[in-house]
């Protein structure tokens, strides 16, 4: 095999060094104006780099772009957990991840936009602990419920839930009774309320039932009776504080004209409102008219004072029960007072 030919390190310097030097007068030459050689061309200067700037709305663009990709990621990192049932729901049903992302944002464009709902004294319902909040009902349509859990889902200033109370006839309907219990609700006995109380949960009851959205147009803003006081009760269990919660707006959503009571009771409902537009319109007279809404949240009656035997004291809880109702009712009439129109 022949020999394999070396090539020393220093042999490209060795070559540099033998390569004839260039004289002082050779550069003075190439330095001349108009005096340059054929081997090192002297170029034109080039012009200075002008400082790129970004077109005007890009950083909006890019942050839109990264928002859309955040709440892309979102949702899907969401409907996988649906699909895999990584969620969780408490012993009544309630989905908390459902309600914030879904059916809130569901009923949310209703409540602002629609009945542009005015929210007052939220900061009344305490910013941690139970509570009770008590609201008048009406509007032939439990609207006003749903009305009350977005007001305190989206303007509490610590962000709670509102667990609200509903009949049983809620829970007989198929999809509704599904919807009703991934919100929160359940059913409206004393057990399951004082449950949550205790629980630290806020619950929302309306104790006019049916009574109160099935009353007619001419009895509108006059509560009904509160029941037998059960809510009272519940509440001197529990040591929770009764917030009374006042709404105005939703008596005029479907003026009730009439009652077809016989129709009722072949269908097994509590009443069959007939108003300007039901049944006459069909499906469209379902749509409620855009009144303007208020609901203000009246200063917190303390129960925590009260000895463990006040819960079966009648006499007291027929006083409170009187209190929280008037409270109520006061306010109905104060903010009728200010309002300038139904609908605006």
């Amino acid at each position: 095999m022949a020999d394999a030919k070396v090539i020393p390190f220093d042999d490209d310097r060795s070559r540099a060094r033998r390569r004839p030097a260039r004289t002082a007068r050779d550069a003075a030459v190439r330095a001349l104006p108009g005096q340059h050689g054929p081997e090192e061309p002297v170029l034109p200067p080039r012009p200075a780099a002008e400082p790129v700037t970004a077109p005007e709305g890009a950083g909006e663009a890019r942050e839109g772009r990264g928002g859309w990709e955040r709440r892309l990621a979102g949702g899907l990192a969401f409907l996988r957990r649906r699909v895999t049932g990584e969620y969780e729901v408490d012993e009544f049903g309630y989905d908390k991840e459902l309600t914030d992302q879904v059916l809130m944002s569901l009923v949310r464009p209703l409540a602002e936009k629609y009945f542009r709902v005015e929210v007052k004294g939220v900061e009344n319902i305490p910013s941690k602990g139970g509570a009770l909040v008590v609201a008048n009902h009406s509007g032939t349509l439990p609207l006003d419920g749903l009305m009350m859990q977005v007001a305190v889902h989206d303007h509490h200033p610590a962000g709670r839930h509102l667990r609200l109370l509903a009949a049983d006839l809620v829970f007989m309907l198929p999809v509704v009774n599904e919807l009703a219990r991934k919100a929160g609700h359940t059913l409206a006995c004393a057990e399951d309320a004082e449950r949550l109380l205790t629980a630290g949960e806020i619950v929302g009851v309306m104790p006019e039932g049916f009574k109160g959205i099935g009353k007619p147009f001419g009895e509108r803003y006059k509560l009904q009776r509160f029941g037998r006081g059960g809510f009272v009760s519940t509440a001197l269990r529990a040591g929770v504080p009764i917030v009374p919660c006042s709404i105005v707006g939703a008596e005029e959503i479907y003026p009730m004209i009439g009652n077809a009571k016989t129709l009722a009771r072949v269908l097994g409902i509590p009443y069959f409102p007939i108003t300007p537009t039901f049944p006459w319109l069909g499906p469209l007279g379902a749509v409620p008219l855009p009144t303007k809404w208020t609901i203000q949240f009246g200063e917190p009656i303390a129960t925590d004072g009260y000895p463990p035997e006040a819960a079966e004291d009648p006499m007291l809880m027929f006083n409170l029960t009187d209190q929280v109702r008037e409270q109520i009712q006061h306010t109905l009439y104060k903010l009728l007072v200010q309002r300038r129109s139904v609908f605006f």
